[in-house]
């Protein structure tokens, strides 16, 4: 009886030095907080929630406040927590959010919808918060959404192009929904986690609470180069020039 005592003591013991080394090691995992703006409608939480959970969103609801997710991506065999804070594009859901949702961010994902033109025209507007907020100095990427829908198509790929290369941003037109498109989006976040990675070391961050609801080789760091077409999923501009 003690020997079978002292087994299960000793069994209960590797168990505890085998949890406490997982939350330790992740613990120590670099997080990094990633805001994604645009206007309402133009299909932020669907990309989010595609790169996250692996699929399309059926049928998303309108954010209120702030829509939380996160997922732990390996980088140059680093484990890395991206948290994207996805907020509502109505300014009365936002409004008590903003200094909270602008505080300690890492990267700023800029989305529009390529069908509806009022989206891209609003972009400034964002640029302007984000500016207004401090953020002038971390990684921005531009995103048109949609883009299975190519007989809807009102913003042209040169246009935003244009647009992309006055702020000094990369532009990549994709779709959510379109399954063929589910690796150009984990293609696009993967990228950013990279210029992430290398932008500057940050401290871990603690796992926060919202009221949301909750193949070859290189393929976690896909060299990308510039293309301009209108084609779904075309990736455009150099992923090596400023991110500023």
């Amino acid at each position: 009886m003690a020997e079978l005592s002292r087994s299960k003591s000793g069994v209960q013991q590797k168990i505890y030095r085998t949890e406490l080394c997982k939350i330790r090691t992740d613990q120590q995992k670099r997080a990094f907080k990633i805001i994604v703006v645009g206007d309402s409608g133009v299909g932020k939480t669907c990309l989010t929630y595609r790169f996250c959970e692996g699929k399309f969103l059926d049928k998303p609801e309108a954010t209120i406040g702030v829509d939380f997710r996160e997922r732990t991506v390996n980088v140059s065999g680093e484990d890395i927590k991206l948290q994207f804070w996805d907020t509502a594009g109505q300014e009365r859901f936002r409004k008590s959010m903003v200094q909270h949702y602008y505080r300690n961010v890492h990267a700023v994902v800029l989305v529009y919808d390529v069908t509806k033109m009022s989206s891209f025209q609003s972009l400034p507007q964002w640029i302007e918060e984000c500016n207004h907020h401090n953020l002038t100095d971390v990684p921005r990427i531009l995103v048109g959404n949609k883009c299975d829908c190519k007989e809807m198509q009102a913003v042209r790929t040169n246009a935003a192009q244009r647009f992309a290369d006055f702020h000094n941003m990369p532009l990549f037109e994709t779709s959510a929904r379109d399954e063929t498109e589910c690796d150009n989006v984990e293609a696009i976040f993967l990228t950013l986690a990279h210029k992430l990675k290398n932008h500057r070391p940050m401290m871990p961050l603690p796992v926060l609470q919202t009221n949301g609801n909750g193949s070859d080789e290189d393929h976690h760091h896909p060299r990308i180069r510039s293309l301009v077409t209108s084609g779904v999923g075309t990736v455009v501009n150099d992923l090596d020039s400023c991110w500023c």
